[in-house]
């Protein structure tokens, strides 16, 4: 039985048996020690009452101490103890594996961040670590929830691509040939390699969504993405989870609706499903963290457009790091100057300039903007990023020469304005971030698994 399923079982009195690894452990004169046993179901661990007449006590359970895993067979009883409801008085406790005191690295005390960066595969030993993974776990259900439950399919877009959907580069390089050679001298035909052309790793699966879109209406996709840019920076990873919705029939407005209601749906999952985890990260991370996620439940999010942003941001008394002038891309602290100082609250901007944003946006009449939106949070800033698709086959196809792309590497996707064209938006929300954002941490490395970032493939 799981330890989470212990601390809702009633009545109490009845044999339960469950499994787990030793956090701590702590003799008594009297003869007994006391076993605090965590399987990682929950945050809180179970005490165990263990008697020195079990017959491996001396020999073994003495000895227990923490990293190792054991089954514990008891009984369940009411606990005595301040902060618990039951305990585990045990008849049995079997050592399933044991941690060497003198090697394992995880002691009571608390480590740095920094630290267990470097202990990939066990810091979700820790609370904090198995904090963020529950809730990461909880997050990730509640987007399959939310788009299932409004009409969406989902859909496994391809990993390995030949097409750079953000039209930047930095894409990772995917080949059969052998790299020695080539490092010595010799020369790269593609017509060789195993797809017979350059490929790479995916840094969206939005093209490939936009064509389900055009015929099943309503897609998204939830899958890692890569990108090889060189960005040492908090709120960057080289390999990261994108959730990305595509919709047919859709305006910009339509799309802005959806992603709020979309993180208002996540979010209070969070808040609803993961109470004791989410205590956590507001007592030890942020402590304004729960105040900023129950407002945004409540506030609906500010919509100005790019050039407001631009003005407010110019204009203001406040002195940043980097000016800004319009045609310029915000930077996170302008972001956050919009959300936390000026709003206090979540702002979609929209109406980019057109140079400054992808090829697939729709132009505006104006023609110097684009219908691009981005939405920006307090403490993170951009976290989404959507737009309404040009389905203009002659506007589209001018961009992508505009951007110096090979029209015929697209044929397919000029395709979709040829037969049946019709508006369309999407969003792609890096989940990473959003996972960053909900719990408070304030770099990105601690909120995936095992981060990939410039230098570091450990694990």
């Amino acid at each position: 039985m799981r330890i989470s399923e212990l601390f809702q079982k009633k009545p109490v009195g009845t044999t339960v048996r469950t499994h787990g690894w030793i956090r701590t452990r702590r003799d008594s004169k009297g003869g007994f020690s006391f076993l605090e046993v965590n399987d990682g179901s929950c945050l809180k661990n179970i005490q165990v009452l263990v008697d020195g007449n079990l017959e491996n006590y001396t020999s073994e359970l003495l000895k227990l101490s923490p990293g190792c895993s054991v089954e514990v067979t008891g009984a369940l009883i009411e606990s005595p103890g301040k902060g618990q409801a039951v305990e585990i008085q045990a008849s049995g406790v079997r050592v399933l594996g044991w941690a060497d005191p003198d090697e394992y690295p995880l002691q009571k005390k608390r480590h740095s961040f920094e630290f267990l960066r470097t202990l990939a595969h066990l810091r979700p030993r820790t609370n904090t670590f198995g904090a963020i993974s529950r809730i990461r776990n909880t997050m990730a259900d509640a987007v399959h929830r939310f788009f299932q439950d409004n009409g969406f399919v989902y859909l496994h877009a391809p990993i390995i691509t030949g097409s750079d959907c953000e039209g930047a580069g930095e894409m990772f390089h995917v080949t059969a040939l052998d790299l020695d050679s080539m490092c010595r001298g010799g020369s790269v035909t593609f017509s060789e390699d195993f797809f017979r052309k350059p490929a790479h790793l995916t840094v969206s699966g939005q093209l490939e969504a936009e064509a389900y879109a055009m015929a099943l209406g309503r897609v998204y996709t939830f899958g890692p993405t890569f990108r090889a840019e060189d960005s040492n920076t908090s709120r960057h990873l080289a390999e990261f989870w994108m959730v990305e919705p595509e919709m047919a029939f859709c305006d910009l407005d339509e799309d802005i609706d959806l992603v709020e209601a979309f993180l208002k749906f996540v979010i209070g999952n969070v808040l609803e499903r993961c109470p004791e985890d989410m205590d956590l990260f507001h007592r030890f991370v942020d402590t304004t963290i729960s105040r900023v996620l129950e407002d945004l439940l409540t506030q609906r999010f500010e919509r100005i457009s790019y050039t407001e942003a631009v003005n407010l941001v110019s204009r203001s008394k406040k002195t940043f790091d980097v000016p800004i002038q319009w045609g310029d891309d915000l930077q996170s602290e302008h972001e956050r100057f919009l959300t936390e100082d000026v709003f206090k609250r979540p702002v979609v901007l929209t109406g980019y300039p057109k140079a400054i944003r992808p090829f697939y946006m729709r132009v505006n009449d104006d023609g110097n903007t684009v219908a691009a939106m981005d939405v920006l949070v307090p403490r993170v800033g951009e976290i989404v990023g959507g737009s309404q698709r040009e389905e203009r086959y002659e506007v589209l196809a001018a961009r992508m020469k505009e951007a110096g792309m090979n029209l015929d590497d697209y044929w397919w996707y000029l395709d979709l304005r040829k037969y049946g064209t019709a508006p369309h938006s999407g969003f792609g929300l890096g989940f990473d971030r959003l996972v960053q954002f909900v719990t408070g941490m304030s770099n990105i490395r601690d909120v995936i698994p095992f981060p990939r970032t410039p230098g570091n493939l450990e694990f």
